[in-house]
C-alpha cells in the first residue's frame, strides 16, 4: 500500500506580511541648568503628555536627565515636585553623568533604538528653550511636523532650523566659522550641505531606523554631533530635509558671548580635524594634506575670529 503525503502548512511569508506602522520615538533632553521659572518646562511637558497619550503613534517618551543637573539643585522641592509630578508622569526618565550634551543625545537616542523596530522614526526634543514664549507657543504646536516628514517623505534625517536674521549670532557662528571649516576640511560634502541646511549645528531634528542604527556603530562625539551626522548623510547618500522650526531661542540674552562663539567654533574644528583624520589616515600621503589644511583652518578660524569679535565682542 502506497503511503500518502500529507500537504504541510507553509510558512507564512515574511515579504508579504504587512508591516507594522512605524513609531516615532521623543527623545526628550532635559536643560542642564535648571531654570527657576518653570513655565518653559511646563510648556514642554504638556506636549510630551501629549505625545505619551498616543500611543499608537508615539513610543514612551524618554526624558534624558545629568545627574549634575539634578545634585546643583540641592534638593529643591520644585525641581523634585516637577520631576516627580511632571516629567516622570509622561516620560522614562534616563538618568546619567554625562560630559556634554551631545553624549545625552547618545544616551536617549540609544536607549530609544533599543525598544524601536526597523519603521521606526527616533525625534530629538532640546528642553532648553523659550517653549512658554508666544512664539514657543507655536513652534510647540507644529514641532512634530518634524519627525513627520522623515516618516512620511521617506527620508533618513531631517533638521530642523531656527528662524534668524542674519545678524543674529546662530547665524554669524555658523556663516562664518561653521561652514568656513567644513568648506576647508570635506568641501564637496560642505557644498551639499549649504544646499541642504543653514543650521547644521542644529538641535532640532529627526532620524530614521536605519541610519541611527549606522551611526551608533560609529564613534559618536561630545561635540557638534548634528555636523558629524550630517556628514555621514552625506558620505553614504542618505536623504536629507530641513524643517522650519520657528522663532525661538534658548538665549537668555539674546544672543552668544563672544567667548561662547569661539568655544563653539574651536569645538567644530576639534571635530571636522578628528572625522578627517579617521577617514584618511590609511590612504598615503595624508600626512602631507593634513598639514595643509591645518593650516588653511587656521586661517579660516583666525577670520571667523575677526568678524564675531567685530559684532559680539
Amino acid at each position: 500500500m502506497k503511503s500518502k503525503t500529507v500537504a504541510q502548512p507553509r510558512p507564512a511569508d515574511k515579504a508579504s506580511a504587512p508591516k507594522r506602522p512605524g513609531r516615532i520615538h521623543p527623545v526628550v533632553i532635559y536643560p542642564f541648568h535648571q531654570p527657576t521659572d518653570f513655565s518653559d518646562l511646563e510648556a514642554l511637558y504638556h506636549l510630551v503628555a501629549c505625545l505619551a497619550d498616543d500611543d499608537e503613534r508615539y513610543a514612551r517618551p524618554i526624558t534624558v536627565l545629568d545627574r549634575k543637573t539634578h545634585y546643583s539643585t540641592e534638593g529643591s522641592k520644585a525641581f523634585l515636585d516637577f520631576r516627580k509630578g511632571t516629567v516622570a508622569r509622561s516620560s522614562d526618565i534616563l538618568d546619567g553623568w554625562f560630559v556634554d550634551t551631545c553624549q545625552m543625545w547618545y544616551a536617549g537616542l540609544g536607549l530609544a533604538f533599543e525598544r524601536g523596530e526597523p519603521e521606526d522614526v527616533y525625534w530629538l526634543i532640546p528642553g532648553d528653550f523659550n517653549y512658554g514664549a508666544g512664539a514657543g507657543q507655536e513652534v510647540l504646536g507644529r514641532l512634530h511636523d518634524l519627525p513627520e516628514v522623515v516618516m512620511e517623505l521617506e527620508q533618513d534625517f531631517c533638521v530642523g532650523e531656527i528662524t534668524t536674521d542674519y545678524s543674529h549670532s546662530k547665524q554669524l557662528i555658523d556663516t562664518y566659522a561653521t561652514f568656513a571649516l567644513l568648506y576647508n576640511w570635506f568641501p564637496a560634502e560642505a557644498q551639499e550641505l549649504r544646499r541642504l541646511t543653514e543650521r547644521p549645528r542644529s538641535e532640532f531634528f529627526a532620524l530614521r531606523h536605519g541610519f541611527l542604527q549606522d551611526l551608533l556603530r560609529q564613534r559618536w562625539y561630545a561635540y557638534e554631533q548634528t555636523v558629524v551626522m550630517l556628514l555621514n548623510a552625506v558620505f553614504s547618500g542618505r536623504r536629507i530635509s530641513r524643517f522650519l522650526v520657528g522663532s525661538i531661542s534658548d538665549l537668555p540674552e539674546g544672543r552668544d558671548s563672544l567667548a561662547s562663539a569661539i568655544q563653539q567654533m574651536e569645538r567644530t574644528e576639534r571635530v571636522l580635524k578628528s572625522l578627517w583624520l579617521e577617514r584618511h589616515q590609511a590612504r598615503p600621503g595624508w600626512a602631507a594634506e593634513y598639514v595643509t589644511l591645518i593650516n588653511r583652518s587656521d586661517n579660516a578660524r583666525r577670520t571667523a575670529m575677526t568678524v564675531l569679535a567685530s559684532t559680539l565682542g
